[in-house]
């Protein structure tokens, strides 16, 4: 175990995420079946044995204190290994948590505590699978301050990213916000691609900590990485851009933002395609979440007609009974039921859902523990759903709170 410090940012309140994140934290909201959104950045911590982490919560965090507590208590503290939650304790200054950056500040000390030579800063908010010891290796390779993870995407795409201006030997010169196609700088690493920030970052651990004190001595600053630290420091020490190398296996590499209600639904439908995109199964690069008690999946009814109890192209969850519904290209977390002559397509079911007999729901997410009465169709009129107060995003998808 390399003498690293693993920060992850779980504290922002998901705004983008609502109504989802009505009750809970961004990183504790479910995904995929049975995780959360935070089990793939701890996953990746692990399986690139970082094994000392901090996880900086804030907005709404109960939930997500226990997955952690109860999900992620499978190190070795005897080892020097630990996931520390650690709420804001407003030991630096009165406020919350002002930004990134004022983060990672207020916490200063129990970085200097720890005292490791890199410390590595993380999203909780993101899917994707990375090995940061490559990133590290870089890192150390390029006699880098700071390398900045970075992700080729097409020019096209420009508008969506912040876009990474690097020169030959890889380091970083210029960020530019959102930038038009036209005037995005190609990537070193494939001129036909653009190089667009992850959010993701090492930085040599006095570097971190001089970096923050000017951050937070700046009245103008909004206290980000992003926005505020990393530029300051673009000329003045030496930022390397690392190239994302997708564990995932693979033709495209897959790194996926779930912050707006939009992306979560199409990362969690990339799940259920019948060769995914992004594969769970892959044991050599396993994903790890709490394991909760629950009997197995059961389908019940096989009646000829509507009344047959069956699920397809879908991912199924634990605890789950499909009595007599029938399930298409959709997610159901563990606990959900589907009864009598439903019909549930390209939709995902939180845990706790129960579908009541002779729905109709279509391209929607149910939230946790949400009951839907006998008859009610949801997904198939978005002012339907409107006038009924559920709410429905640019792209169509219902989301029932």
């Amino acid at each position: 175990m390399e003498n690293v410090l693993a920060i992850l940012l779980a504290g922002g309140a998901g705004e983008r995420l609502y109504p989802l994140t009505r009750d809970t934290a961004k990183p504790a909201v479910p995904f995929g079946g049975a995780y959360r959104i935070i089990d793939f950045t701890l996953s990746n911590c692990i399986n690139s044995d970082v094994r000392r982490i901090f996880i900086l919560t804030q907005y709404k965090s109960l939930e997500l204190i226990r997955h952690v507590r109860d999900g992620w208590n499978i190190l070795s503290p005897e080892m020097g290994e630990y996931i520390e939650v650690i709420p804001p304790m407003k030991r630096i200054h009165e406020d919350w948590y002002q930004g990134t950056a004022d983060a990672v500040f207020q916490n200063f000390q129990s970085i200097e505590v720890e005292a490791p030579g890199k410390t590595l800063i993380l999203a909780g908010d993101q899917i994707y699978k990375m090995n940061y010891h490559e990133m590290l290796d870089w890192h150390r390779q390029h006699e880098a301050d700071i390398t900045i993870a970075t992700i080729r995407v097409s020019p096209e795409e420009s508008r969506r990213f912040g876009v990474a201006e690097i020169d030959s030997d890889y380091r970083v010169v210029g960020f530019v916000e959102k930038p038009d196609p036209a005037n995005a700088l190609p990537s070193p690493f494939d001129s036909s691609m653009i190089s667009a920030s992850m959010g993701i970052y090492v930085f040599n651990t006095e570097v971190l900590l001089r970096a923050l004190k000017e951050d937070a001595q700046d009245p103008t600053s909004s206290h980000d990485f992003g926005k505020d630290v990393l530029p300051r420091n673009l000329g003045k020490i030496r930022v390397i851009a690392y190239d994302f190398r997708d564990i995932n296996a693979k033709q495209v590499r897959y790194w996926r933002d779930v912050g707006t209600l939009d992306a979560y639904y199409e990362a969690n439908m990339d799940l259920v395609d019948v060769v995914p995109e992004f594969n769970l199964y892959d044991q050599r690069w396993p994903i790890r979440t709490k394991v909760t008690q629950q009997p197995p999946a059961k389908f019940v009814f096989a009646q000829e007609g509507r009344r047959m109890g069956l699920a397809v192209d879908s991912i199924v969850s634990a605890g789950c009974i499909v009595s007599g519904g029938r399930v298409l290209h959709s997610i159901l977390s563990p606990g959900v039921r589907v009864n009598s002559y439903c019909e549930v397509e390209y939709s995902i079911l939180m845990p706790g859902v129960e579908i009541g007999r002779n729905s109709r729901v279509r391209r929607a997410i149910i939230n946790t523990g949400v009951k839907v009465p006998d008859a009610s169709v949801i997904g198939f009129d978005a002012e339907s759903d409107r006038a009924k107060g559920y709410h429905v995003t640019e792209c169509g998808i219902t989301v029932v709170a």
